[in-house]
């Protein structure tokens, strides 16, 4: 019974993964010697257009290229980290209480595992507010 479950799984999702391949062959209306669409290029350019605008707002609020910059990618870690943290303390919390069960090991790494997730994700929260506090606050 322990073998045939992932045998399963795996048939499962090679059908579905045949069957999605088989899908997205057969409905290119495009161009065939065309890779990325007119349609996928335009919404690229505007995606990189909006993230230099972005960019250029930070550069003009912090009056440097440099501290520009720098707030643009705290601001981006901000952002990024919450999803990621959560994910991560989701697996511990995982560990911690379903494997942990069975297994002291398992608890102290879910365990570790969960007190690192939430000490980054303060750190990745509050080093952008310290950042913008000590360049716009005492910087003049």
């Amino acid at each position: 019974m322990k073998k045939i479950i992932p045998i399963l799984v795996i048939m499962i999702v090679s059908i579905i993964g045949l069957v999605n391949f088989s899908c997205a062959t057969s409905s290119n209306t495009y161009d065939k010697n065309e890779i990325i669409s007119n349609q996928t290029k335009s919404t690229l350019v505007n995606l990189k257009n909006d993230e230099l605008k972005s960019m250029e707002d930070y550069k003009e609020a912090y009056g440097s290229q440099t501290y520009g910059f720098v707030a643009y990618v705290l601001n981006k870690i901000r952002i990024y980290s919450i999803p990621l943290c959560f994910l991560g303390i989701v697996i511990s919390a995982i560990y911690e209480y379903i494997i942990g069960i069975r297994n002291m090991e398992s608890k102290d790494k879910g365990f570790n595992m969960m007190i690192t997730f939430v000490t980054l994700l303060v750190i990745c929260q509050v080093i952008p507010l310290v950042f913008a506090i000590i360049i716009k606050g005492w910087r003049n």
